[in-house]
């Protein structure tokens, strides 16, 4: 039985079910078969090495940025300098049993720092923060690939994930968490991916509302899908 039709199954059966059901389609792990990977021009690779190359490829150029010298701004980016209060926060907010980088630095070292250790960390994010200078070995990470589906041999149908330091981790949860407070009034109410308790399973649970009550009512609609890995996948933004 496909999807769809356990959609509808549970949607007569009770609607609250269905919202579960939606989410166990959209969150069920699928299993990575064989590993092999196209080239760049559709050469499938059996070796090692040469899988290796391709991801160090890949993995480059969605980080290339050729813009060069940014252009100067009439108003001073400094911002303030990072609290103790901030760093206690974000490492208390921080999940334990996460991945180490290749430092192998547990995040529950961090969370065993006391108030000295947690003043010296301090002192090391602000000196990172207004020199822009970061310890080459908090830049190195460790790169997983993840098929979005079985028997994907393109890189771009892979998700890339990074296991990289949690010092460095922490600092740019907390340039995180203050570019949040200035963008939140930016965002549409009607955005609801990467946005704090939203999700697409939401969105999805009420076009298949909407889809069926128009099926019913004999209205037509129009739904548009928009393929944005030209502007997110990438770091240069043009």
């Amino acid at each position: 039985m496909d999807n769809a039709k356990k959609l509808k199954i549970a949607k007569k059966a009770d609607n609250a079910y269905m919202h579960q059901k939606i989410n166990d389609i959209a969150s069920k792990k699928r299993t990575a078969q064989g590993g092999c990977i196209k080239s760049k021009d559709g050469k499938i690779l059996m070796e090692t090495a040469e899988i290796l190359e391709r991801w160090s490829e890949y993995i480059q150029e969605l980080f290339y940025d050729e813009r060069g010298q940014q252009p100067e701004t009439q108003k001073p980016i400094e911002g303030p300098p990072i609290l103790k209060a901030e760093v206690e926060k974000t490492i208390n907010d921080m999940k334990n049993g996460k991945a180490a980088g290749p430092d192998q630095f547990p995040i529950e070292l961090l969370q065993a720092l006391g108030n000295w250790g947690i003043y010296q960390l301090t002192k090391l994010l602000n000196r990172i923060y207004d020199t822009g200078n970061i310890p080459k070995d908090m830049l190195i990470s460790t790169s997983i690939t993840l098929q979005k589906k079985p028997g994907a041999t393109e890189c771009e149908n892979h998700r890339t994930i990074s296991l990289m330091s949690h010092t460095l981790k922490l600092l740019l949860k907390i340039l995180l968490t203050r570019i949040r407070s200035k963008i939140k009034p930016e965002i549409s109410e009607t955005q609801f991916g990467f946005v704090a308790n939203k999700g697409t399973t939401n969105v999805i649970f009420t076009m298949m509302m909407l889809m069926e009550r128009c099926i019913e009512t004999q209205k037509d609609l129009y739904l548009c899908f928009i393929d944005y890995s030209k502007a997110f996948d990438k770091v240069r933004h043009e």
